[in-house]
């Protein structure tokens, strides 16, 4: 042997004496470490993020179904994590969607339920945002989402005396100034955290540490609604090398000497690494790492050991101080600093991740969902006001299915359009069952309200109220069946806002021969205009497809009729057979242009409102208001861009990526057909084989209602199509115009530009879409134009003086960010399966410089909460003898001040009444309603004595003094106002009257006791 192989044995003999001297032994890991002060803290935050349905619906997310699409089952997660916190009480952890929370809490046993209990209290477990899904920030109106964040924060209020305090919207495409200053200040919370940014406004706020700062969302509201908000270096998952699912790639922390991986100071040195490179990119000695991303820990132990291992060790070599850690302790640390933020106001859209990626596209995807959704929501708000008349009823039909299902449809891959197929038909249904209860409620509490107690004794002439969900396409049967001799149609007109409102109803009808009166008996204008084929061919695909059969009848007819409606409250309407002595129902004029349609101008509308029209080209062209003497150029076009499909990015469900842009124009002769009556004007436009438009005109009205029709978007030539509509003037706008935030705050838009840094334009399309739920308007020195919308969608201004609308989208490519299907909707009746058709409506006007605003906010309002039709026959005509006809629910003199809403009214459980009054209007808006509003309480509840009034904050989970009072204060760069803050004054227990400061909303529990309504006998609201 020679001397060099000797020597090897030697060594292996003494490797192998030192190996089976050291022995493997149970470790005890040291993960007490709390903040140190002279070292850089690494706060590890455990966290699962999970999609209340996305690619499986939330069933299968919860139960594990369906795992050949994603192995996800949120039910393990929480099992899992509950028992791994148990074990070590240094262990913490974060949960956020109170929708799974909630259904996995029902399921468990006292015994652990007080084992939870304990972890939440000690702070082990901590609710953080606490809605019942993490909301989207881009199409959701701002009622949905406290609507569905106060659902989420009554739970952990009520099971847990908890009350969430940070936001964590790490996922949202895109960020609002609505989430910054409503639902994160004015909800209590001290900071909001996200992820999810456009990637050329990371990258500077990377290299000045600006990724943390104060946001203050309302110009309005300004400081007194600021929050501290933090970004994510990158995404919501932790460091690259430390993820620890089962089946993750990070090498784990090998601490067993007697393995031939033992890795320690190797992973030690990876985590310190770490840390400096994040500590380079923001300010203090504090960072967070957000250990998890979606839908992990269902199996938790494997991330708790290796975390466990990570804080022993890394705390033993010293360079660093890692902890277990919350956002809420992160946000304390940071406040503790004493370091001075930088500033922010506006928002955070559009968002790309790279260049050519706008996720713009979903603004409008899937717009005949975003349109169930917004009509669900405006329904949803009456049937709580109809609940809390009637009084609250547990054993029978509420409003709590539907409450529960529009909660999740503000999820982010909900309302958004951007789940799978399946996804969307799941949220629809559990809408639909939701509307299917409410709408029992709703009829039971109005038999309930029109009962007479004079004829409380007598046999009711009245059957089961009637509603129609369908009437957006001409389906309704109450009012289409014929009448007999001696029968009437009694229309139940119900108005949820609370000022009076004078509208056209219009109901589809099979005859030309109605009287309508009202309840006293007075005749009613009313008008019959015919229903186009357009209609009644769309109406009969999508009944069959809704009800399984085709309608049993065809209307011929709308017949449409004034209604004046008293504020929160409703009107009668009484709908016979004209006798050949009646005043019947005005039959339209119909006129239609040809090809031998010289070269004129032809004037639609009957009031000071009208519309110019060319009868040659069919085309729109001038607008008229005699009142405010505006006169204007006016187009209104389509045109569609087709999609992108190169492998590099495609347009899909999230993206919009044009390719080219078409100008939709009308095939044949340019034929238009105008009907006229004494109610409405309408101009009748088949724009193409797909596109549909009618414009109408009310006598009484000073804007121009635009229905369109669209679909099915053909896809045979190999291309998607995104459809566009544009309304055009000749304002000079200098590039700039406005959209609302979710509806609230409306935000100014410089087309190529952005207020934190130099835009970099690679899109010049897409790069320019922002979101819109109320409108968008364009002004310059002398007149605005205004357009609202029914649904959230996507637009822009991208020529001066004209606003664009996307209205509908059908692509052939999937945009690779993660859904994986085309959004290619369709149809189906048995085996026919067509392209999605969308019928919707927009608005326009014209206004003098500064006179817009009041019809913005106003209007506005109506298009979301329109008036609530109900229907019933009756035998005879002694309706009002039997009946009550006319109700309001506030004082028969009083009326809401033109500036404030009533968004929510609502009985709650324990028989307090919630109460949301919102001010519409910003600061600087209009001269007259951008000021100090005040409501009589005294007035809203007459018949009612009000024991007490408590102001809570927006979710209602703590009292507004108990909120301002735990607010963190920030020191922020550049924090002059220029304008003082107005907020409304404390509430005098006896005047009682609330006011309210611009853009305000303020929050009331009050305690009721019923006097006499109706003439019967209500208990006392505070009831068990």
């Amino acid at each position: 042997m020679n001397p060099s192989s000797a020597a090897l044995v030697v060594f292996i003999c003494c490797c192998c004496c030192c190996f089976w001297e050291i022995e493997s032994k149970y470790m005890v890991y040291d993960t007490s470490h709390k903040i140190q002060g002279d070292k850089i803290n690494v706060h590890l935050v455990p966290h699962s993020h999970d999609d209340v349905g996305w690619l499986k619906t939330v069933d299968q997310y919860y139960t594990g179904a369906n795992n050949s699409i994603r192995g996800a089952c949120v039910q393990n997660v929480l099992d899992s994590v509950i028992q791994a916190l148990i074990d070590d009480k240094n262990r913490k952890f974060i949960y956020v969607e109170i929708a799974f929370f909630e259904r996995w809490w029902n399921q468990q046993s006292e015994l652990l339920k007080n084992k939870v209990k304990e972890l939440v209290n000690t702070g082990q477990l901590e609710f953080i945002n606490g809605g019942m899904c993490m909301h989207d920030e881009a199409t959701p109106h701002y009622i949905d989402l406290i609507d569905q964040t106060t659902l989420g924060h009554m739970f952990i209020k009520r099971e847990f005396d908890q009350k969430p305090r940070v936001g964590w919207q790490i996922d949202p495409f895109g960020h609002s100034s609505v989430q910054a200053y409503l639902l994160g200040a004015e909800v209590g919370f001290d900071s909001l955290f996200f992820a999810r940014m456009d990637y050329q406004d990371r990258e500077i706020r990377k290299s000045d540490k600006t990724l943390e700062f104060v946001w203050q969302g309302s110009k309005s509201l300004g400081s007194s609604a600021q929050i501290f908000t933090g970004i994510f270096p990158r995404h919501y998952d932790p460091p690259d090398g430390f993820t620890f699912e089962i089946n993750d790639v990070s090498p784990p922390i090998q601490d067993d000497v007697l393995l031939f991986d033992y890795n320690v100071r190797e992973r030690v040195d990876d985590f310190v690494a770490a840390a400096m490179a994040q500590v380079n990119v923001t300010r203090t000695n504090h960072i967070m790492w957000t250990m998890g991303t979606d839908f992990r820990y269902q199996y938790a132990v494997s991330w708790f050991r290796q975390m466990d291992k990570f804080i022993h060790y890394v705390n033993q070599d010293g360079r660093v101080n890692a902890l277990y850690s919350t956002p809420s302790i992160y946000t304390d640390a940071k406040n503790a600093a004493n370091e001075t933020w930088p500033l922010k106001t506006d928002d955070f859209f559009p968002y790309a991740d790279k260049a050519n990626t706008y996720w713009t596209g979903y603004f409008t995807s899937r717009p005949t969902f975003k349109g169930y959704v917004r009509t669900m929501s405006s329904y949803y708000l009456a049937a709580r006001q109809l609940e809390f008349y009637k009084g609250r009823n547990s054993s029978g039909p509420n409003t709590n299915a539907l409450a529960n299902a529009l909660a999740i449809a503000q999820h982010h891959d909900a309302v958004s359009g951007t789940q799978r197929e399946h996804v969307a038909a799941d949220y629809a249904l559990r809408i639909s069952k939701g509307y299917a209860e409410a709408s029992e409620l709703v009829a039971s509490s109005l038999e309930s309200l029109t009962s007479s107690r004079s004829s409380s004794n007598q046999e009711q002439t009245v059957g089961v109220f009637q509603q129609c969900p369908l009437l957006n396409i001409s389906y309704c049967p109450a009012s289409e069946t014929d009448l007999p001799d001696g029968k009437s149609l009694v229309v139940v007109t119900y108005n949820p806002l609370g000022w009076k409102r004078e509208e056209v109803v219009r109901i589809p009808v099979s005859f030309d021969d109605f009287i309508v009166t009202d309840s006293n008996g007075k005749v009613v204008e009313s008008q019959i205009l015919p229903i186009f084929n357009a209609s009644l061919n769309m109406r009969s695909f999508h009944v069959k497809a809704y009800n399984g059969k085709s309608p049993s009848s065809t209307p011929q007819y709308w017949l449409g009729f004034k209604a004046s409606v008293p504020p929160l409250g409703f009107s009668t309407y009484i709908i016979s057979k004209a006798e050949k002595s009646d005043t019947s129902s005005t039959l339209s004029t119909v006129w239609t242009s040809d090809s031998t349609s010289s070269n004129e101008t032809v004037v639609v509308g009957r009031g000071h409102l009208k519309l110019h029209y060319a009868t040659n080209e069919g085309k729109l062209t001038r607008y008229i208001n005699q009142r405010s003497l505006v006169e204007e150029p006016l187009e209104h076009s389509f045109s569609y861009y087709s999609g992108h499909n190169g492998t590099d990015q495609a347009s899909g469900a999230y993206i919009f990526r044009p390719s080219d842009t078409f100008l939709v124009k009308s095939e044949g002769q340019n034929a238009f057909t105008i009907v006229r009556g004494p109610l409405m004007d309408e101009v009748h436009q088949q724009i193409n084989s797909w596109i549909y438009q009618v414009t109408r005109l009310y006598k009484e009205k000073e804007h121009v209602e635009v229905e369109f029709t669209i679909g099915p978007i053909p896809v045979d030539d190999g291309v998607g199509k995104e459809i566009t509509t544009q309304v055009t003037t000749a304002l000079k706008t200098n590039k700039t115009f406005y959209t609302d935030s979710n509806g609230r705050d409306f935000i100014k838009r410089v087309r190529d530009f952005r207020s934190d840094w130099d835009l970099q334009v690679n899109e010049p399309v897409a790069g320019n879409y922002y979101p819109i739920n109320l409108g968008a308007y364009v002004r310059d020195e002398n007149m605005e134009l205004s357009v609202l919308v029914d649904r959230a969608v996507g637009g822009s201004s991208l020529v001066d003086g004209q606003i664009e609308l996307m209205l509908h989208r059908r692509l052939l490519y999937d945009d690779g960010k993660g859904v994986g299907e085309v959004l290619n909707e369709t149809i189906c009746v048995q085996n026919d399966c067509k392209g999605l058709v969308v019928q919707g409506k927009y608005y326009i006007r014209i206004d003098p410089i500064g006179d817009g605003a009041k019809w913005r906010r106003t209007f506005g309002q109506e298009i979301y909460s329109p008036l609530l039709l109900a229907f019933a026959e009756q035998d005879g005509d002694d309706w009002k003898n039997s009946h009550v006809s006319f109700f309001s629910m506030i004082d028969e003199s009083y009326s809401l001040p033109n500036n404030t809403a009533i968004i929510t009214l609502q009985e709650l459980e324990n028989g307090k009444v919630l109460l949301r009054l919102a001010h519409l209007y910003e600061v600087g808006e209009d001269k007259d309603y951008s000021s100090i509003a005040s409501v009589e309480l005294k007035k809203l509840f007459p018949n009612r004595k009000i024991n007490k009034v408590t102001e809570m904050n927006l979710s209602g989970n703590q009292e507004r003094d108990e909120m301002e009072r735990k607010k963190l204060k920030w020191s922020v760069k550049d924090s002059s106002e220029a304008k003082k803050i107005v907020r409304g004054g404390s509430v005098d227990p006896e005047k009682l009257v609330v006011e309210l400061g611009p853009m305000e909303i303020r929050t009331f529990f009050i305690d009721l006791d019923y006097l006499r309504m109706f003439g019967s006998e209500r208990k006392d609201a505070n009831r068990a």
